[in-house]
């Protein structure tokens, strides 16, 4: 007979009580912590329960480490706006260390195509609120596409819209690593375990409950939980509608040189495509998008063969010949309601804060939406931007906050 294996032992907080317990510590969770603790006007404890140290299937080691200003209501542009600050001054943002490293980005831009003229006639509308608001958005017609980027075939294409400024990729898994870093070398607590309850008094939160068998009274909680913000809100009593929706990527290299980058191209078939380093990177959603199981990450081969193949080898015809290299597939923490984050708290239990829902966002929004968090448990109301038509209320509703822009 085998002998039971001995179970490894969790190492328990180091307190009973915190001022903020943060559920997920992936880049929502760690940037609420070190925005937190990075204030000087929170003199509280946080403590961060993950149950995956590892990290290995969170939406933010799956991200594709996308930023855009291309958004269709003033608020997404404006947290786009900071992120791009953000990225750009990271290590100012962090205090200035020479230890920390600049964040690597590539701005070749987003391409949107519009095959239609209601869709190209958004796309403008879009384009006027984001020079509006500052930003490079330009109009270009097939002709104008043709000449800059030569290697699309524009049969089909009516306009685009594309814009150089502050879009493209970043170093996300730099900045997740040091948000994280930073906020333990400055007080916060990270713990491997599970929150499996939470209790409230209809008012205020008073503890959360460990998969280890611990107690911790609180003062607030974040639910930074991603793509599992349901279950953890539904811990509380709550309803939200989040859910994780799988999201396939592929990376392939060209056997031809294009000779340039490719923008994040979104073709009006639903597949994006665009440049990655040397090699190429594109995606879309499966065939039937809907709720799955949190651990699967299975690939849907026939989505290459069937949908994203035949729409860029038309968009690119150099991409006729290629060759896939790696491929993935992770998950969106999918808000069904409208698939915009809810940041916040909820109307009765104000100490239950929201960080949810970001439906494909969450990497390029989370330092506007850390310091969102951090704004309201210090000083009790949003200062930098005004998160409250992003908030809970909107869920309870059932009112979507209008953007058209979803990827």
């Amino acid at each position: 007979m085998n002998s039971p294996q001995p179970q490894p032992v969790v190492p328990a907080p180091r307190q009973s009580s915190y001022d903020v317990v943060i559920i997920g510590g992936a880049v929502m969770g760690s940037s609420a912590a070190w925005w937190l603790t990075a204030n000087p006007d929170f003199d509280g404890s946080v403590l961060v329960v993950e149950r995956d140290p590892s990290y290995e299937f969170s939406s933010t080691a799956r991200t594709n480490s996308c930023m855009r200003q291309q958004f269709s209501n003033p608020l997404n542009i404006r947290i786009s706006q900071f992120t791009a600050d953000f990225v750009h001054n990271f290590r100012e943002h962090l205090g200035g260390d020479p230890e920390i490293p600049e964040i690597a980005t590539q701005l070749f831009g987003y391409m949107y195509l519009a095959a239609d003229d209601a869709f190209a006639e958004r796309l403008r509308t879009s384009q006027q609120l984001q020079e509006s608001l500052g930003g490079g958005t330009k109009i270009m017609s097939p002709a104008e596409i043709s000449e800059t980027y030569p290697f699309y075939n524009m049969d089909g294409v009516v306009c685009g819209s594309h814009n150089l400024v502050d879009e493209g990729y970043f170093d996300g898994g730099t900045m997740f690593d040091w948000l994280r870093r930073q906020a333990r070398r400055n007080g916060a607590e990270y713990v491997t375990n599970e929150v499996i309850g939470i209790d409230h008094d209809r008012q205020t939160v008073t503890s959360v409950t460990l998969a280890s068998g611990e107690t911790i009274t609180c003062g607030h909680i974040v639910n930074a939980s991603g793509p599992r913000a349901g279950d953890v809100a539904a811990l509380a009593g709550f309803e939200l509608p989040v859910e994780p929706r799988k999201r396939f990527t592929f990376i392939f290299d060209c056997a031809e040189d294009i000779g340039q980058d490719v923008p994040l191209t979104i073709d009006p078939t639903g597949v994006h495509v665009r440049s990655d380093g040397d090699a190429f990177l594109a995606g879309c959603p499966p065939f039937e998008d809907g709720r799955v199981d949190y651990d699967d990450f299975s690939i849907h081969d026939d989505i290459w063969e069937e949908k994203i193949w035949p729409a860029i080898a038309n968009r690119v015809p150099a991409f006729e010949r290629i060759k896939v290299t790696n491929k993935w597939a992770g998950h969106y923490a999918y808000n069904t309601l409208d698939h915009n984050v809810v940041v916040g708290p909820h109307p009765d239990v104000s100490s239950f804060i929201f960080m949810n829902g970001f439906s494909g966002h969450g990497l390029q929004q989370n330092p506007a939406m850390g310091r969102a968090v951090s704004e309201l448990i210090t000083y009790g109301e949003f200062r930098a931007l005004d998160m409250t038509p992003l908030g809970y209320h909107r869920i309870l509703a059932g009112e979507p906050f209008v953007e058209t822009a979803i990827i």
